[in-house]
C-alpha cells in the first residue's frame, strides 16, 4: 500500500542497467494482471537497444528520458497471437471489431499498471508516456508490429536520478459515488477543485501560460480540442489498418 501512495513519475535515470533477472521479475507479476477469459490479448516490446530507442523517441515527441532510460516497454493490445492460436486449432476467430480492441485494450492497460507496481516495489522508478496512441502509427512502423497488434501505453523504467514531489490528487468525494453515479452541481465543482487551483504550482503555470484559470490551460493548450480532432482521426485509421474496424 505504501508503493501506491508514494507512486511519482519519474523523467530523470540513472546510467545503470536493469538486470534481466530483475526485468523478468516485473514483467512476470505483471502477467498475473487480471485479463479477460484469461486470453492474455495483449504483448509487451521491451526495447534496451539504443538505436531502437533513438528511432521511438520522435513517436514520444522526443523526450529525453526515451532514449536516457534503460528499458522502454510498450504494452499492445494483441489479438495477432490468438487468432494464430484458433486458426491452428481448427476454430474461427471473430476478434476484427471494436469490441475486441477494447478488450485487448484493457488488457493491456492491467498489465501496465501490475508492471508498474511491481517496478516500483524493486525500487525502479517509471514514466507513463500518453503519446503512444498520439502517434501509434510511427511506433508499430519502428517496433514492426504485425496487423492485429496495436500500441495502447508506454512505461519507460529504471533506476531513478531524481525525486519529485507527489503531485496533487482531485479528493475521494471526487472520483468515488456511492451506489449509484451523483452528478456535480457547480458548488461541489468549487468545493472538489479548491486546492488544485490553489496550488502555488498552478498559479504559476496559469501565468505562464498567460490565462486567467487553470481549466483554460488545459482546454486551450494542454489538450486543445484541434489536437484531439487530429489524434483521434489519426488513431481510428491505426484500428481500421490494424484489422479492428
Amino acid at each position: 500500500m505504501n508503493t501506491l501512495l508514494q507512486h511519482r513519475s519519474i523523467r530523470k535515470y540513472q546510467n545503470k542497467p536493469i538486470t534481466k533477472e530483475l526485468i523478468n521479475r516485473v514483467l512476470e507479476a505483471g502477467t498475473r494482471a487480471s485479463t479477460t477469459g484469461n486470453m492474455q490479448v495483449y504483448s509487451i516490446i521491451n526495447t534496451t537497444d539504443s538505436e531502437i530507442k533513438k528511432a521511438l523517441a520522435p513517436a514520444h515527441f522526443n523526450q529525453p528520458m526515451v532514449t536516457q532510460a534503460p528499458n522502454i516497454l510498450t504494452f499492445c493490445a494483441d489479438f495477432n497471437r490468438f487468432n494464430k492460436w484458433c486458426n491452428q486449432r481448427k476454430a474461427e476467430p471473430g476478434y476484427d471489431n471494436f469490441l475486441s480492441f477494447i478488450t485487448a485494450a484493457i488488457d493491456a492497460l492491467l498489465v501496465a499498471q501490475n508492471v508498474t507496481i511491481a517496478a516500483e516495489s524493486e525500487g525502479l522508478g517509471i514514466c507513463y508516456l500518453g503519446t503512444t496512441t498520439y502517434n501509434a502509427k510511427e511506433i508499430i512502423e519502428t517496433l514492426k508490429l504485425p496487423k492485429g497488434v496495436v500500441p495502447i501505453t508506454t512505461i519507460t523504467v529504471g533506476w531513478p536520478d531524481e525525486s519529485p514531489g507527489l503531485t496533487d490528487r482531485l479528493p475521494l468525494g471526487a472520483v468515488v459515488h456511492n451506489n449509484t453515479y451523483c452528478d456535480y452541481t457547480p458548488e461541489m465543482i468549487d468545493k472538489l477543485y479548491k486546492e488544485k487551483e490553489s496550488l502555488a504550482e498552478n498559479i504559476q503555470f496559469i501565468k505562464e501560460n498567460n490565462k486567467k484559470t487553470l481549466a483554460q490551460v488545459f482546454t486551450d493548450v494542454r489538450y486543445k480540442k484541434a489536437d484531439n480532432e487530429f489524434f483521434s482521426e489519426k488513431f481510428l485509421n491505426v484500428l481500421k489498418e490494424q484489422g479492428f474496424l
